[in-house]
């Protein structure tokens, strides 16, 4: 381990990378630890001293974010329309008054006899 500490920024760079690399190869693990790890360098940037985060670079990660978000949500997409296709219902995200989802499970028969 090294007697200097990482700078926050260097660790969420790595840390954005290693997250496009789980997206791209569908990796769920890796993604989570990704995860993980942004949010520990997010925390760190935040907890930096004024005038040592550099607005230039800050913004290239942000992007780089922002690119990772988009990639993801192609992920659930393609992962929802998976789910539909095999007769499964994502959740909603909606309630009913009994505190019940709103998804209603649907069979279908997958294979011709």
């Amino acid at each position: 381990m090294s007697a200097v500490a990482e700078h926050p920024l260097e660790a969420l760079e790595r840390a954005l990378d290693a997250e496009r690399r789980a997206l791209l190869e569908n990796d769920v693990d890796a993604l989570l630890a990704s995860t993980a790890d942004k949010v520990a360098a997010l925390r760190r940037a935040e907890a930096a001293q004024p005038g040592t985060i550099q607005a230039d670079r800050l913004e290239a990660l942000r992007e780089k974010n922002q690119a990772n978000g988009i990639l993801l949500s192609r992920r659930r997409r393609e992962v929802g329309w998976a789910l539909r296709h095999l007769g499964r219902v994502e959740s909603t995200g909606v309630y009913d008054a009994r505190g019940q989802s709103g998804a209603r499970p649907q069979a279908r028969c997958l294979g011709v006899g």
